[in-house]
């Protein structure tokens, strides 16, 4: 029994040990690692290599020297501070407070040895250098870590003659044809590819005889061309040849100024001084789609625009192009600059109107007191930073180009400003549009012209009873952000042409829960200010506002008072959640082979469904004080088919040969002669 308690207590003491050990190398290894190279090992293939130092010591020092592997084991010795002759140089770089970039570089020439050469740093051999280099960082004389680079360089192929650095004098095309070898472009050296190229030889061209440059450029030009009188050939030349061969001389090439992409016209000698000449005001041509805007100093007008899913705040407007985006900066300061920051003068710009003159942007500022709108999302920061205070920051600018022909007639712009307070850093959502009216300052945009536009919104009214006029207004469907709330979401116009569905959420306190009129009659107030109190729609994309025939009533479902069921104490039945559009177009005529599409019909309708508690388990008391309803809208587009007529009959799916329509005989009309369809025919006056 005495045996056993010694050899347990044996084991107990040797597990301690063992794992005392274990800490002291993990701290060994933890110490030691603070220096380390990264990659630790390098294979190099040509003079120079480059590897970098991670350190935690500011007294490190490089030693290089040339290792040779174990005959027996094949491993590399220990690292070591003292340095070794070789033919490699070792610099350092200070790259950034811990970090040192370590550079490698061969000093001997890469050259093969002649056989009849004096160069006695060649490489007598191809493969040039082959050995092993260890690069040691050490602290206080002691090594810390090792880069071990193995060098494999194979000696450089030059050809025996490497050819000048003069450059090949090109004859002007347009008047002198560039030769019969335009690819020769290197004097004394074969030039790759280029098979016409005198200076390669047999062997070079077996390299790439099959793959040579084709056309002229190739030298594949005939001297001859197949219309000169001289090309005449017996065996394939018709007979009028001599009658339209031309005789022209030789210098005529048809190539000539193949290369050449420009004007043909000589140039004119002039004298090597010329006079000041005032810097010329920015193009008057008359804009056309597309084409960006001009200031009057010559420069683009930007406005901050989306490219590839980032906003730049330098990108041009383009004529009668209509954008709106929203741009998302995260700010741990105040802004300073543009676009963030502007100042009246630098948007108060003067901008070529293509017609000649000059249009000055009107800025005109409009103060928000709420930026909530503007911030996406709060992110805290520490409580010992200061409160950020940010005054007049630019929240949004939306500018409206007035134009007429092909010139801009005025320029408006609405610049949101506000002042941002918050103790945390803030995700700022700035808004920047541009739309392109037609006519005077007064005018409204239009969706189309006349019909509809995909993708542009579809126009509502609202009859004003004292001037028997339209008041345009939009039909909206919901715009979440941020948060997902109903009481943060914006709205967005339904678009022409345009299936949508979205939502928001709505916070339900549960202590009310009893009160499901209250929840039915805030969810229809909402849903309900979508629609803007719109009663119609306009047809076509231009409507008249003054002409009631070109404005449909809209049909809206009314909610059913049955329809709401009996409540309980945990759920509110028959709440109006779901707003539904359905939009019925058709395509009424082409103007210019493009369809022009109206609204025959607009129907809004209500989705009912039931709210009721989610409580994980059905234990009242585990309930959250607010729980959240869904609000959701969708938009369907029907198209009517255009023109459908009758369905054809079975016989004219059949038998098309004998269809009326293709035919001037076919068997429906056989008899028609006989049937009170028939009114006669016209011969010579009578009727028969």
């Amino acid at each position: 029994m005495a045996n056993v308690v010694n050899v347990l207590i044996s084991l107990s003491f040797l597990r301690l040990l063992g794992f005392v050990l274990l800490v002291v190398s993990v701290m060994h290894t933890q110490n030691a690692s603070s220096v380390v190279f990264q990659p630790p090992f390098l294979t190099a293939t040509g003079p120079s290599v480059t590897a970098f130092l991670l350190y935690g010591s500011s007294n490190v020092t490089l030693n290089l020297r040339k290792v040779l592997p174990s005959n027996l084991t094949g491993s590399i010795g220990s690292p070591s501070c003292a340095d070794g002759e070789t033919q490699w140089t070792a610099t350092k770089e200070q790259i950034g407070k811990a970090v040192m970039r370590v550079h490698l570089r061969l000093n001997r020439s890469l050259s093969l040895c002649s056989e009849n050469g004096t160069n006695p740093d060649c490489c007598s051999r191809p493969l040039c250098v082959l050995e092993t280099l260890q690069v040691s960082a050490c602290v206080g004389g002691a090594p810390q870590a090792s880069l071990l680079v193995q060098a494999v360089i194979h000696a450089q192929l030059l050809p025996s003659n490497a050819g000048s650095d003069n450059k090949t004098v090109i004859p002007n095309q347009v008047f002198q044809p560039l030769g019969s070898c335009p690819c020769d472009l290197t004097t004394g050296v074969c030039d790759v590819r280029c098979c016409c190229d005198k200076d390669c030889s047999s062997e070079d061209l077996k390299l790439f005889g099959s793959h040579c440059l084709p056309g002229p450029f190739g030298g594949q030009v005939s001297h001859t061309p197949e219309y000169q009188c001289s090309a005449q050939s017996s065996e394939n030349s018709p007979d009028w040849f001599p009658f339209l061969c031309v005789n022209s001389p030789p210098e005529n090439n048809p190539f000539l100024g193949f290369f050449y992409h420009g004007s043909t016209k000589a140039s004119v000698l002039g004298p090597s001084f010329h006079p000041p000449v005032s810097p010329a005001v920015a193009s008057a041509s008359p804009y056309v789609q597309e084409s960006p805007l001009i200031q009057l100093d010559g420069q683009f007008f930007v406005i901050p625009q989306v490219i590839l899913g980032r906003c730049g705040s330098n990108t041009p407007v383009a004529f009668l192009r209509n954008f709106k985006v929203e741009c998302v900066t995260l700010l741990h300061s105040c802004p300073t600059g543009f676009p963030l920051q502007t100042q009246s003068a630098e948007l108060t710009s003067q901008v070529m109107d293509g017609q000649g003159g000059v249009v000055e942007v009107d800025v005109a500022d409009e103060v928000v007191s709420d930026v909530g709108p503007f911030i996406t999302k709060r992110i805290t920061v520490p409580s010992e930073e200061k409160i950020l205070v940010c005054e007049n920051v630019t929240l949004s600018l939306d500018y409206k180009f007035y134009w007429k022909a092909n010139g801009l007639t005025g320029i408006a712009l609405t610049r949101t400003i506000g002042t941002i307070i918050s103790n945390t850093s803030v995700e700022l959502r700035t808004r920047y549009s541009a739309v392109f009216l037609n006519g005077n300052s007064m005018a409204e945009p239009v969706s189309g012209n006349p019909g509809y536009q995909v993708g542009r919104p579809v126009i509502a009214g609202i009859i004003d009873n004292d001037t028997a006029s339209m008041q345009k207004t939009y039909i909206n469907v919901w715009k979440p952000v941020h948060d997902g709330l109903c009481s943060s979401a914006e709205r967005e116009a339904v678009l022409f042409g345009k299936n949508y569905t979205s939502g928001c959420l709505l916070p339900v306190v549960t202590n009310n829960r009893t009160q499901c009129n209250l929840l039915r009659e805030t969810v229809f107030k909402l849903q309900e200010g979508l629609t803007a109190a719109a009663a119609y729609v306009a047809k076509r994309g231009n409507p008249d506002l003054f002409t009631m025939t070109d404005w449909l009533k809209i049909s809206l479902v009314s909610l059913n008072s049955s329809d709401a069921a009996e409540d309980t104490s945990s759920e509110c039945r028959a709440v109006p959640s779901h707003v539904h559009v359905q939009v019925w177009t058709l395509v009424t005529g082409f103007v210019g082979s493009i369809p022009q599409r109206e609204i025959s019909a607009l129907q809004i309708s209500y989705g009912l469904s039931t709210w009721s508690l989610d409580c994980g388990g059905g234990n009242g008391s585990l309930c959250e004080e607010s729980q959240l309803l869904s609000i959701t809208s969708s938009v369907t587009f029907i198209d009517i088919p255009y023109n459908t007529g009758l369905p054809k009959s079975r016989f004219q799916i059949n038998f098309t040969e004998y269809d009326c329509d293709r035919n001037d005989v076919c068997w429906p009309e056989l008899a028609f002669p006989f049937t009170r369809y028939y009114t006669g025919m016209i011969i010579h006056g009578n009727i028969l």
